[in-house]
């Protein structure tokens, strides 16, 4: 073989050999048939090329800035922010937890408990309690307790009141919360407490209620609402002496316990949407038609205005008939309820003849009336037509008939006669609330001292405030002996027993233009020698011909406290 063939041959078929220099990638493999089996799918055998100087100084400035950002950070949570975050690590481990206070008790007059406190073992206050009795429900109230978040934070720290007493006597019921640190670990579990302020228990207060008495109040009205088809019913005594309410009650009413723990919605749901207005406290916020009720002040307002002798009869044969002033042929007829014949003023109270109040209200047949200006304004000096001050919230002041009310209520505002003869018989625009009459009647009873009623014991602030109303004492004398001739042989009949002696107006109020329902009503105080008490009771909105009503409720009361309760009475 030449000498070029072979250096040809070696050229093609050997690998090239850089002699004294590097040796090249290709010149360390075999050839390019994988003789070794590399898996090639999992890069065996391929060849690694190195990172380049670009690429490893953009992954340089990368980390750098990284590490500049995390530096910065922790310099601003540590440095700048340090304290603020100490502090709130701290607030951590160091919690201020209230210590509630308890709630003062409730009292009646005699000391028995209305409303009180338990202990809750699973709770952080105590559980606010109630009578079981019915009818305290308007006049105590119940309470909301206080709230807290899903984290067990209160964000409510006091007990939120709801009506009657807990409401109006908050202020002195609720006292003061205590505070305390509570020192807890990481898993919460508390390490220490330490008291800073301890708790003010709220005052304990006795209310002027007898609790008995307003109990069977209470039964009596809800058995009649029940048996009789009334649509509820209120109840109250007052001492005419210092304005101090022996009783207030109404039907129908709610569970006081229920609404505080406000566990069963269901329940309280139901209770909300009734149409029995079951939170309308009848006996202060209820606008009822007053009826016959209003004839004794009504006859005040005649002896007043000296339109009539009290001894002067009108004949009652049934109704009085009005000429029509547009048509002389046409006729309006007034009715009375019955033929009463000849009577005077003491026996038209007794009696409650309409024929003699349209007489002395409006004018009839040669006898002039006082009209409605003046009977507006001797109802309103006996306080209806405006809240009494009771100490509970809720009250309303009722409405007494003007021209002006028919010119803002009516489109034809044109005030006319009969509009006189319906409201001089406590029809048409009268609405009065049961506690409203109750306080009237106190002042026919005590000769002219309105005053103020009040569910506090001993409430000598409120005691004081009154208004004397200066009538004649022949008046005054002229329209009780009016009201205890009801009793004797009158309309309030139901009430005359050999025990007590009572004076009383009863009222049937029409409702609608049916007449077909009415509110039933009795009014009056005992005993009628010696004043100390009057009472009301409304039935609302009863069949007009039932004749179990407001009148059967008193006498089954003064029957109960002759016998459980004579101190009243005797």
């Amino acid at each position: 073989m030449s000498k070029r063939y072979l250096q040809r041959f070696v050229r093609k078929f050997l690998p090239r050999i850089n002699i004294g220099g590097e040796i090249e990638p290709d010149q360390i493999f075999l050839d390019s048939s994988n003789l070794p089996n590399f898996d090639t799918y999992q890069f065996e055998g391929r060849l690694e090329k190195s990172i380049s100087r670009r690429t490893f100084f953009f992954l340089s400035m990368l980390f750098l800035l990284v590490a500049v950002v995390f530096a910065g950070r922790m310099w601003f949570l540590q440095v700048k922010s340090g304290e603020a975050y100490a502090l709130r690590s701290e607030s951590n481990h160091l919690r201020h937890t209230n210590i509630f206070a308890d709630r003062g008790i409730i009292y009646d007059r005699l000391g028995v408990k209305l409303a009180w406190n338990e202990l809750n073992e699973n709770g952080d206050y105590a559980l606010r309690k109630y009578s079981d009795k019915g009818g305290f429900s308007h006049l105590l109230g119940f309470v909301k307790y206080p709230a807290k978040d899903k984290q067990g934070i209160y964000y409510e720290e006091n007990f939120t009141p709801k009506g009657g007493v807990e409401e109006y006597y908050d202020s002195e019921l609720r006292g003061r919360n205590g505070l305390k640190i509570t020192e807890t670990d990481a898993l919460g579990n508390i390490q220490s407490e330490s008291v800073l302020t301890g708790p003010t228990d709220g005052k304990d207060i006795s209310l002027s209620i007898d609790e008995r008495i307003q109990a069977k109040f209470y039964e009596l009205i809800a058995t009649t609402v029940a048996e009789r088809k009334f649509l509820g019913g209120a109840g109250v005594i007052m001492d005419i002496n210092t304005g101090e309410i022996i009783a207030v009650t109404n039907y129908p009413e709610f569970d006081l316990n229920l609404m505080t723990a406000g566990e069963d919605k269901e329940r309280i749901e139901k209770l909300l949407s009734s149409t029995d207005n079951p939170f309308l406290n009848r006996a202060i916020g209820g606008q009822f038609t007053p009826g016959s009720i209003m004839k004794p002040f009504i006859a005040m307002g005649a002896l007043e205005e000296k339109i009539i002798d009290p001894l002067k009869e009108i004949n009652s044969t049934g109704s009085i008939s009005v000429p029509n002033p547009y048509d002389p042929t046409k006729k309006t007829i007034f009715h009375d309820w019955r033929v009463n014949g000849w009577t005077d003023m003491r026996h038209a109270i007794a009696a409650s003849s309409n024929v003699y109040f349209f007489s002395v209200g409006g004018g009839y047949d040669g006898q002039k009336g006082i009209g409605i200006d003046n009977i507006g304004k001797y109802t309103k000096i006996f306080g209806f037509g405006e809240e009494t001050g009771i100490d509970l919230f809720g009250e309303k002041e009722g409405n007494v008939p003007s021209r002006a009310w028919k010119i803002a209520n009516f489109k034809d505002g044109e005030w006319r006669l009969g509009d006189t003869y319906n409201s001089s018989i406590g029809q048409y625009g009268f609405l009065t609330t049961p506690i409203q009459a109750l306080r009237a009647m106190t002042a026919i009873a005590n000769s002219g001292r309105l005053l103020t009623p009040t569910v506090r014991l001993n409430n000598f602030a409120v005691q004081k405030k009154f208004d004397t109303l200066k009538f004649s004492p022949e008046y005054w004398k002229i329209v009780r002996e009016g009201l205890r001739l009801s009793v004797a042989e009158g309309t309030a009949k139901g009430l005359f027993m050999p025990e007590i002696s009572v004076a009383a107006k009863t009222g049937t109020a029409e409702l609608g233009a049916s007449k077909a329902q009415v509110n039933s009503w009795v009014l009056g105080y005992f005993p009628y020698e010696t004043p100390r008490y009057a009472f009301v009771v409304l039935m609302e909105k009863g069949p007009r011909e039932n004749q179990i009503g407001a009148i059967s409720i008193m006498r089954g009361l003064f029957e109960y406290m002759y016998a459980y309760t004579p101190e009243y009475i005797r």
